[in-house]
């Protein structure tokens, strides 16, 4: 065993950049994502800056970061090209960490540095709120939009105004258009404050909507967080007692749109990923990118899960893997998802052969039953679109996204497997009742029938708004319980 140093600023080289961005948010995916992505833009670009991290609740590890200088490892594992990814790289550009409820003054201070540029959030889905008992004078306000704004009104206040001193916020909340619901609560901050701000409340307003720009984003990569099974190993290898190591995938994507107020050449000068060789794409509309990542990454998974667990395999890769269950999300993925969406295919068909090689990743045993919880409101939202757009479009229902649901529904009977593992369901006890009511009667037309007209789930009957769906779902039922799952889905192959 190697003797371990300490990881810190004497014992690591650090680079010494100027402070231009401030991220709330100090968590596992930041470090691994928007951290990782400006090392690599300060390494391969003229970008030169780097991160104040703010702590966007009272605890937090704003000290854990401190106690290492701000110093720690990404590890990046997957699958590239057909070929395993095995990475570990000193991640240095965080400068500092704050607490904002214990160094308020600080905090604030940062609205007086003219390089401040980029403010990048990730508070969680429930971080982008409006709370109307926050107030002005709170040192500091309770929710992320009460603080931006408070650090806001004192960047306009600090620069007289000036224009140049605009910020550029891009927060990787995972909430569809986040840059929307964010905007939307700063303006309700300023409006709930109004009387706080006074007279400036009218030449703030207007400084905040000219002169910031907020950006609606979309990320993706799967950030598992702190590789507690193979920390000793990896600290092995770096020769450091590092104990904020997180692990990651591979792959990476960063769609940001441009806020309304800016051009997309504008951002790309400002911000410049893609000179760096990063999977980070500016364009005026996020929304095709969001279809695109629900429809081909989650739409999939939806339906590989009760497939893939009642033909008696577990792992998600293993399927893809797999001779026939291979075959089947192949099918479902470019001939059927794909053919819904409206980017361009090349385009789609990289996103889908990426999205493939995300699910074969030979470092991550991910289970299929993991996926299953919910499994019908995630195919309200990630497939049913795709059934009705394939349908539209090519005249015919698509076999393995009806077939798929038949899936769901069966696993959804309960019971056991063939070879004596249990199925166990998990969803809303409305829709498990339901389910239970439908399969006692042992008629599969009535538990096709009824599963479509439950407009709990579907918000419509779909018996009537998607024609022929009801007879190949008993169509597909039946093949199911007359040869089993795994030579069922031969039949559509």
């Amino acid at each position: 065993m190697k003797a371990l140093q300490a990881l810190n600023k004497r014992t690591a080289p650090k680079s010494a950049m100027p402070e231009r961005i401030i991220q709330f948010g100090e968590g596992n995916f930041l470090r691994a994502f928007v951290d990782w992505i400006v090392y690599n833009m300060d390494q391969k670009t003229d970008f030169n800056a780097s991160v104040v991290v703010v702590q966007p609740i009272e605890r937090g590890m704003a000290d854990w970061l401190n106690g290492q200088d701000c110093l720690y490892h990404v590890n990046l594992q997957g699958k590239e090209n057909g070929r395993p990814v095995d990475t570990l790289t000193r991640i240095d550009v965080i400068s500092r960490a704050l607490n904002p409820y214990t160094q308020n003054q600080a905090f604030m201070a940062l609205a007086e540095q003219p390089e401040m540029r980029f403010i990048i959030s990730n508070t969680t889905e429930a971080g982008i709120a409006f709370d109307e008992s926050c107030k002005f004078s709170d040192a500091p306000a309770a929710s992320y939009p009460g603080k931006l704004v408070q650090l806001l009104f004192h960047r306009y206040k600090f620069f007289g105004g000036d224009p140049t001193k605009g910020m550029i916020l891009m927060p990787c909340e995972l909430i569809f258009l986040n840059g929307h619901h964010l905007k939307k609560c700063i303006y309700q901050y300023i409006e709930l404050w109004k009387n706080d701000l006074g007279d400036d409340y009218e030449g703030f307003k207007t400084w905040f909507t000219r002169h910031c720009y907020v950006c609606a984003t979309l990320v993706d990569r799967i950030v598992p967080g702190f590789p507690r099974d193979t920390i000793q190993d990896i600290q092995q290898k770096i020769c450091y007692r590092d104990n904020l190591v997180v692990k990651a995938e591979s792959f990476h994507l960063w769609v940001i749109e441009k806020a309304e107020n800016m051009t997309v050449e504008q951002l790309k000068a400002e911000f410049p990923a893609e000179k760096a060789g990063l999977h980070v794409l500016i364009t005026d509309n996020e929304k095709p990118y969001h279809a695109r990542k629900v429809t081909l990454l989650n739409g999939p998974h939806t339906v590989l899960s009760p497939v893939t667990f009642l033909s008696g395999v577990d792992i998600v890769r293993d399927a893809c893997e797999h001779p026939v269950l291979g075959k089947y999300i192949h099918k479902v993925q470019f001939d059927e998802l794909m053919q819904t969406l409206d980017l361009p295919m090349e385009e789609l068909r990289q996103f889908a052969a990426d999205v493939l090689e995300r699910f074969e990743n030979p470092f991550v045993d991910h289970q299929v039953t993991s996926i299953m919880l919910n499994s019908f409101p995630k195919y309200e939202t990630r497939d049913l679109p795709g059934v009705k757009i394939y349908l539209e479009r090519k005249g015919e229902l698509p076999k393995g996204l009806v077939f798929g649901l038949a899936a769901i529904i069966t696993y959804y009977k309960g019971g056991q497997r063939a070879d004596g593992t249990a199925i166990v369901p998990n969803d809303d006890p409305k829709i498990m009742a339901r389910l239970a009511e439908l399969w006692a009667t042992g008629d599969t037309r009535q538990v096709a029938e009824g599963v479509l007209a439950f407009d709990y789930v579907w918000k419509e009957n779909l018996n009537q708004t998607v024609p022929g769906l009801a007879a190949l779902v008993k169509e597909y039922l039946d093949l199911i319980q007359a040869k089993g799952m795994l030579e069922a889905v031969k039949t559509i192959l």
